[in-house]
């Protein structure tokens, strides 16, 4: 039987402004009251998981819950900016329709180039892969055969499971992440990844 490392891959709980496209990005947006019901809520369902280790992105509407998911198994998150969102530079804390009134044409060349379009003072989707992907392949290295807990965002976690399925980055957004979902990825160590569940 070939050993595997087991990644239990979470996007963070509801975060304030919710209820308005916008982009977070690298800002630290505070969870709302639910996101905050939401982590407890994957604490007891990962209770039993035999999660040995945790990574977290450095923002705090990661790592707040990646405390609350870990605190019961005695664990302490280890945070990492690597696997922090895009960074969407001066659209930052913007909400789309502001975008689309502000930036029209700049707004129109990410839709139609999303992996290489780089907003101005920000990442393109290249930039992202290339600094999460690596994060990724040193956690599943430094944790053979054992159970993982990664918090994380709406586009890194797309990123990081497009490239579990071996789709393109131009894929990003054929694949949905709701607040405080649950992605299930084994890594074999013959270099065998499967995608056991999407957005639970």
């Amino acid at each position: 039987m070939v050993a595997k490392t087991r990644i239990y891959l979470i996007r963070h709980g509801q975060v304030a402004g919710h209820e308005t496209p916008s982009y977070n990005g690298h800002a630290d947006t505070p969870l709302t009251e639910f996101g905050i019901s939401q982590y407890h809520q994957l604490q007891e369902r990962l209770a039993d998981a035999g999660i040995t280790a945790c990574y977290s992105s450095d923002l705090s509407r990661c790592a707040g819950g990646a405390g609350i998911i870990c605190a019961p198994l005695g664990i302490t998150p280890v945070l990492k900016p690597q696997l922090r969102e895009l960074n969407i530079g001066i659209w930052e804390g913007m909400t789309w329709a502001e975008i689309i009134a502000r930036y029209p044409q700049q707004w129109q060349a990410r839709l139609d180039d999303i992996v290489n379009y780089r907003v101005p003072a920000g990442e393109n989707l290249l930039d992202l892969a290339a600094r999460a992907l690596p994060a990724l392949e040193e956690i599943v290295r430094s944790h053979r055969s054992e159970n993982v807990l990664i918090v994380g965002h709406g586009g890194m976690n797309r990123v990081l499971l497009l490239n579990a399925i071996g789709a393109p980055l131009a894929a990003l957004f054929n694949i949905e992440q709701n607040y405080a979902c649950l992605n299930i990825i084994d890594y074999y160590e013959d270099g065998k990844t499967v995608v056991n569940l999407l957005n639970g």
